[in-house]
């Protein structure tokens, strides 16, 4: 896997690199344009402003022959014999001639009119050597100013990508604590760089004792928390057994059932909550309809003193292979939540095409509720006794380990649905 920073700073420096090379170029640009127009015509002026200063004093002084420079004097009055036919009906001014290869500086006086022509090769040439090659020059120094800096800018992160590179490959479940170890730390991770690997080793050692701590409570709780609640469901089995139990204490025994039954399932939905992500769950076979009848059973008790009515509607066998106990969780808390928040009307339980719907006519909540009801500890009715806001978030952690999905809808004043969709 690449990783960002070092690619970053290739990209910084190439975009440095070309930003400047453009530049560069422009400003050579321009400063060829000077030399070709602007510095060669004003030499031209200059060399016909002397001439004529000259011609004053003396009249038959010829037009300036050089190596770079012709002249060519047309006196006031005269026709242009010598002039030669590309110069001929040029108005005074600077001229480019392109297809001649001139730069010609037309001057007229009251005694004629002179001709200058400097060889647009010669400008050109100007321009090369004193645009061109100095460009390239700064071009060079800036490439090579730029490699070092790059160069040692790859030195200063280079352990850090290092070290990004060894965390990148660590288990968060069994980090390689000896991957960062002083002594396996390479000569060039020094200062910050080094302070931080040790940091991240003394973290990763810390992280592995935590994950073996977890991993034995784990461990240890599904033994430990089982064993009681086994003692429980056999003596309840064996007191049930006794013929001369009153109806009382038949009763009170079968609810120690339920409830030791009900604490297991409690006990096998945490443990899962606390296993690994990776572990999948111990699923079988069952009905999500027994479980309901089941649930509903349960909870009839809360509703004795009140004037609600609850009813179960299952369509039909609703076989599903998942952790049976989770699902008694979850159904128990959508229910008890619908039982506590319900004081007349009707709660009905529905399964059926893969979902469990739990429908009442309670007291609702707010828009602003329902975006906050799976945060712990909160609840819609903060005066109710019963309840510290931890149901609905379980039920939703429980529903993301298993696939299952969690959605409510609910008014104020107007009741709550709670749809458990399992397929």
């Amino acid at each position: 896997m690449p990783y960002g920073l070092p690619r970053k700073l290739k990209r910084a420096f190439f975009f440095q690199a070309l930003l400047a090379s453009l530049a560069v170029l422009v400003g050579g640009y321009l400063v060829a344009l000077v030399i070709k127009h602007g510095l060669v015509q004003e030499v031209l002026r200059e060399e016909a402003q002397h001439y004529w200063n000259v011609h004053l004093q003396d009249p038959g002084t010829p037009p300036p022959d050089t190596f770079n420079l012709q002249g060519y004097l047309q006196p006031a009055g005269q026709a242009a014999v010598d002039l030669p036919a590309e110069l001929r009906g040029l108005p005074p001014g600077f001229h480019e001639l392109k297809d001649a290869g001139l730069l010609v500086l037309v001057d007229e006086r009251a005694a004629g009119r002179l001709y200058l022509v400097f060889q647009r090769s010669q400008a050109q040439r100007a321009a090369f050597w004193f645009g061109v090659v100095p460009v390239l020059l700064v071009l060079l120094a800036i490439y090579g100013a730029s490699w070092l800096t790059y160069r040692a800018s790859w030195r200063l992160v280079s352990p850090v990508n290092w070290l990004a590179g060894r965390v990148a490959q660590w288990d968060p479940r069994h980090p390689d604590v000896h991957e960062l170890s002083p002594e396996r730390l390479p000569a060039d991770v020094q200062g910050e760089s080094r302070q931080l690997a040790l940091a991240l080793h003394a973290m990763a050692g810390k992280v592995s004792e935590h994950v073996a701590r977890e991993r034995n409570f784990t461990r240890d709780a599904s033994h430990e928390l089982r064993t009681p609640l086994t003692v429980i469901r056999m003596a309840s089995d064996m007191g049930l057994a006794d013929p001369a139990l009153t109806p009382r204490q038949q009763r009170s025994l079968q609810r120690i059932q339920r409830a030791g039954r009900d604490m297991e399932a409690v006990v096998d939905a945490f443990l899962l909550l606390a296993r690994e992500v990776d572990v999948e769950p111990q699923s079988e076979l069952f009905d999500v309809g027994d479980v309901v009848r089941y649930e509903a059973a349960n909870v009839a008790e809360l509703l004795q003193d009140k004037p609600v009515q609850l009813q179960v509607v299952i369509d039909g066998p609703q076989p599903l292979v998942a952790p049976p106990r989770v699902m008694h969780v979850v159904v128990a808390n959508l229910l008890r939540n619908a039982c506590l928040y319900t004081d007349a009307g009707q709660i009905e339980v529905s399964v059926g095409d893969g979902r469990v719907m739990v429908r009442d006519t309670g007291i609702g909540m707010s828009q602003d509720a329902l975006a906050r009801i799976f945060e712990p500890f909160f609840r819609a009715d903060a005066n109710q006794s019963q309840g510290v806001g931890l149901g609905l978030p379980i039920v939703r952690r429980l529903c993301e380990r298993c696939g299952w999905r969690i959605s409510l809808q609910s008014s104020e004043g107007q009741g709550t649905t709670a749809t458990l969709h399992y397929r």
